[in-house]
């Protein structure tokens, strides 16, 4: 069971995900608000199941003749919300199939869980020839900040929500300002749409990565100031997405009964920004994306993801070297903004 809760005014708002472990009874989702933010509070959900071969939400009439006889579902249910210690209970009420779960509440780290080898700027050039022949995706960080996308990062949590109303309200007001009109039925094209929406500092479900260590790295260090005294690393994430994508399926869909994190190549659609930052995007449901690949690593005995640390004081040695390659503010963020970026930083001492 998964479920998302937003804050909205003087109430909450949830979904909640359903994935029995019998294929014979299908997954749902359902949607309930809470009339305050009392504690105890019974609420009338509103249920959905979600069609098997398309993964997509279905009117149970349209499905039922894929499951048995004795199987049925309601599309609606009373249900008994219980928030006491950080848990959520759900407890349905006079129903002939009792339903019943308990849900621990996410708390936000502030610090990554990803254990990070320590490197200097030369060092972590040198092991790079290490990764020459892989697929593996590169994220660059100002800080050891967990990974988490914008979306969660944000204290939203309803991914349908995010959907329905964020996507929708924006399609309509950049269709005038975009020269493509993004069909949002077509999966590409709903893709491109939200990864220009990421790209714009629109918070997604989406978390960036480059195919360029190098990228990364310009990342890592952008925000950190120049000549900084500090102590402290910037955080470079290193993700065996070749790895990932064998051993999970990489799903399109945003609005699944299961926790995934999928890695996405999206069209670039009005995106000047995709290619020159060798972009590629994991979208996920799931707010503590840590969490999710350490339980993969352990239950596939496989290392997924790395990190390394580089101090604060490589900065501008490593700035020059990004430089030398072609790496830059101008480069990265084609227009008027990155321009006047790059040459700050030639022209400003600090």
């Amino acid at each position: 069971m998964l479920v998302n809760i937003d804050e909205v005014g003087d109430h909450f708002e949830c979904e909640v995900y359903i994935a029995p472990f019998d294929s014979d009874i299908p997954a749902s989702i359902g949607y309930a608000a809470t009339i305050d933010k009392g504690n105890q509070q019974r609420v009338k959900a509103f249920v959905n199941p979600f069609d098997p071969r398309s993964a997509q939400q279905a009117k149970w009439d349209s499905i039922k003749h894929l499951y048995p006889e004795s199987v049925f579902h309601n599309d609606e249910l009373d249900v008994d919300i219980s928030l006491k210690g950080g848990n959520l209970s759900l407890q349905s009420v006079d129903s002939p199939d009792r339903f019943s779960g308990v849900a621990s509440r996410f708390y936000a780290p502030k610090r990554s869980k990803i254990k990070a080898g320590v490197l200097g700027w030369g060092e972590f050039k040198a092991n790079l020839s290490d990764f020459a022949d892989s697929n593996f995706l590169f994220r660059g960080q100002a800080q050891d900040w967990p990974l988490r996308t914008s979306f969660h990062r944000r204290g939203r949590y309803r991914i349908n929500q995010f959907i329905n109303t964020d996507v929708r309200t924006l399609h309509r007001q950049l269709s005038g300002l975009t020269d493509h009109l993004f069909d949002l039925t077509v999966p590409d094209q709903n893709g491109a749409f939200l990864n220009l929406l990421q790209h714009h500092g629109y918070p997604t479900p989406l978390l960036d990565w480059s195919y360029s260590p190098y990228v990364a790295a310009f990342f890592a260090f952008r925000d950190v100031k120049k000549n900084s005294k500090e102590e402290g690393h910037v955080r470079i994430f290193l993700f065996d997405a070749e790895a990932w994508k064998l051993d999970f399926n990489q799903l399109t869909q945003l609005v699944l009964p299961r926790p995934h994190l999928s890695v996405m190549e999206f069209l670039s659609v009005n995106n000047p920004r995709q290619s020159p930052q060798q972009a590629v995007t994991t979208v996920t449901n799931v707010a503590d994306i840590e969490s999710h690949l350490l339980f993969r690593e352990q239950m596939n005995s496989t290392k997924y993801i790395h990190a390394v640390d580089i101090p604060y004081i490589d900065r501008e040695e490593a700035m020059k070297d990004l430089k030398f390659m072609g790496i830059t503010a101008g480069s990265i963020f084609p227009g008027i903004d990155g321009v006047c970026e790059a040459l700050r930083e030639t022209k400003f001492d600090a």
